[in-house]
């Protein structure tokens, strides 16, 4: 019986894994708090599906950041480019629905984060940093 018991919580436990991925080495990870109200003119585009908004205020992310409506929900990415470290060239440029790095040209999705054609030269490609993002009435809660 007793035995029986351990067989399950064993293959449990070798089940698990502690692999948290790797994490970001050109982006540091700030805490910031910034409300977007729905109904002022600058984040009205936000109300439609597929439509991108740049946020640069003071203090929101490293170097600004982009707010998605996927139709489903909100999604927030860092405007700076994951894949070197924040310099002159490295806000991206919002462009429809990507974003784009000014120094490499590397193109983002702004419905996923992820990079567009990732170069295949072995090297490790970070797809865009995201952030939390709630919504309360017409009232998005940006946050990390």
């Amino acid at each position: 019986m007793r035995y029986s018991l351990l067989l399950p919580i064993f293959l449990l436990l070798s089940a698990c894994s502690n692999d948290q991925g790797q994490r970001n080495p050109y982006l540091q990870e700030i805490g910031f708090r910034f409300e977007v109200n729905l109904n002022l003119p600058l984040y009205s585009p936000l109300t439609n599906p597929g439509n991108a908004v740049y946020i640069g205020a003071q203090g929101v992310g490293i170097r600004g950041v982009y707010v998605m409506n996927t139709g489903f929900a909100y999604r927030v990415f860092e405007a700076s480019c994951p894949n070197h470290s924040p310099n002159a060239c490295s806000t991206t440029d919002l462009n429809g629905q990507t974003a784009v790095c000014e120094c490499e040209g590397y193109e983002y999705s702004l419905f996923t984060g992820q990079l567009f054609s990732p170069p295949n030269d072995g090297e490790r490609y970070f797809n865009m940093l995201e952030y939390r993002a709630t919504q309360s009435g017409n009232v998005v809660v940006l946050s990390n």
